[in-house]
């Protein structure tokens, strides 16, 4: 008789695994039981995840918990929000700004606004607060006019933008803040404009529209990780602000029959910053502004230190970025850089004209993509729209020190367009490392007149003969013969 040799630990598991498995599937009983509960259990949790979600086959993702940047955290449901659309909830928002008010000593408090659709008229913001919108929130501004107020015309605009006398607030406002935050998980604040834009452009408003947001006097202002839509006017309008970030946000408005839907117009504005944005509109994607003619003049705050980069823009109907032409307290210090202007009649534009006055000086364009653009880099001396006839058309502004380096793209129909004129020459222009590709095969398509400056290293097209010409070591190639030549054709 031969000797087995001990079982194993592993092998004696496994023998009886396999004794045990057998007896328990032939309960025929106990197995429909466990597939019944099994069933079951799919199903229920199957239901309870589509409950208002629409049909989704697997449960679906948790909604993102909201972070805690303030030491107070409110809801607006703590309020009585109700985010169905339909309900008006003003008084929702007005209770918690009021609330977050008297924290300022605590740190301030923060607003979240839920998953849903939160109708409301205009509100106000606080100093040291947080408006967080939740993915899937949506501020909704209400239609009709009669909620939202009426303010006094900006004091660097005189009578009014659209209409002389009182102009329609903001859907979110705030005057003499400090310490303010939009952020969110990309929820939405929407304006709802297409009743606003039908009216104006069958003159039934007596006023100037209002923006979707406008912060006035305020400093340390942050906007992030929010998405803006069909402002009844202009998007985002920081008006004689300090130290303002707008970081991550996406604007949009049709970029058809959208009058005036600017998406960012720092107005007066210092130490800004805007970046990593996503901007297609109906007007200009960026404007920067400074007051309007002699109401500008007489308020003399110019727009400085502003940075913007890495953004996408489109604009059928104006510029990519634009400075003007409300630049009377004058605009100095901006640098753009690393822009993709794509399906847009102007890319970069600077507007003025004689009453303005002011002045526009050490303006630097760096990286810029136009990718099918009518016109890609212009200047326009003539922009003549004035608040009434108390202008002084001797009031010239000023335009000089203005570089691009790094100028490419494709599909250009013209592009540079520089129209200075006798009374307003622009000065110490500087054009380095240009290429772009063409769809107009006319000679002149670098266009210019009353300008002086310099074109560094190869340039295609061709540039205009009003600029020097200096090789790559910045040595003179050839000197311009007449800085006053012209050749500016606006038929093409």
């Amino acid at each position: 008789m031969i000797e087995r040799p001990p079982l194993g630990r592993f092998q004696y598991h496994r023998l009886e695994f396999k004794r045990r498995v057998p007896a328990f599937l032939s309960s025929h009983k106990t197995l429909f039981t466990v597939l019944w509960i099994t069933a079951f259990a799919s199903v229920f949790v199957w239901q309870r995840n589509i409950v208002g979600s629409g049909f989704t086959v697997f449960w679906r993702v948790p909604m993102r918990p909201i972070p805690r940047l303030r030491p107070v955290v409110f809801n607006l449901t703590d309020f009585g929000g109700v985010g169905d659309g339909i309900t008006l909830n003003t008084e929702a928002f007005e209770r918690a700004v009021l609330a977050i008010s008297k924290l300022g000593k605590k740190g301030g408090g923060q607003l979240n606004v839920p998953p849903g659709r939160w109708l409301t008229a205009p509100f106000n913001l606080t100093s040291h607060m947080t408006l967080f919108l939740a993915e899937d929130g949506v501020v909704l501004g209400i239609e009709d006019e009669k909620y939202w107020p009426l303010m006094p015309p900006l004091p660097s605009y005189g009578y009014g933008r659209e209409h002389p006398g009182p102009r329609y607030g903001s859907l979110i406002h705030g005057q003499n803040l400090k310490d303010v935050v939009i952020t969110g998980h990309n929820g939405t604040i929407n304006g709802q404009g297409q009743t606003w834009w039908k009216k104006y452009r069958q003159k039934l408003l007596n006023h100037t529209r209002g923006p979707l947001v406008q912060i006035m006097w305020s400093s340390d202002i942050l906007i992030t990780n929010i998405t803006l839509r069909d402002s009844p006017f202009w998007t985002l309008h920081p008006y004689d602000c300090k130290n303002v970030t707008v970081r991550d946000v996406t604007i949009l408005a049709p970029i058809y029959e959208a009058p005036n839907t600017d998406g960012i117009d720092p107005d007066s504005c210092e130490d800004m910053v805007i970046e990593n944005c996503y901007i297609s509109v109906g007007d200009d994607g960026i404007a920067i502004k400074s007051g309007w003619d002699q109401y500008g003049i007489a308020y003399g705050r110019p727009s400085m230190n502003i940075l913007i980069r890495n953004l996408v823009v489109r604009s059928m109907v104006s510029a990519g970025v634009s400075i003007g032409s409300e630049m009377s307290g004058g605009v100095s210090n901006v640098t753009v850089e690393n822009l993709h202007v794509w399906s847009s009649r102007r890319a970069v534009r600077i507007k003025t004209a004689p009453g303005r006055g002011g002045y526009v000086r050490r303006i630097t364009y760096r990286n810029l993509t136009f990718d099918n653009v009518r016109v890609g880099i212009i200047i326009k001396t003539d922009y003549n729209e004035h608040p009434d006839q108390g202008y002084d058309p001797k009031a010239v502004p000023k335009l000089e020190d203005i570089s691009f380096t790094g100028v490419h793209g494709q599909g250009v129909r013209v592009p540079v367009r520089i129209h200075g004129s006798e009374e307003i020459p622009v000065r110490n222009v500087t054009f380095r490392d240009m290429s772009v590709g063409i769809t107009y095969k006319k000679k002149h398509i670098f266009q210019c007149s009353f300008v002086q400056g310099r074109v560094i290293g190869t340039t295609f097209p061709a540039p205009c003969e009003n600029l020097d010409h200096y090789d790559e070591q910045e040595r003179p190639i050839k000197l311009a013969v007449s800085r006053n030549l012209t050749n500016v054709d606006y038929d093409f």
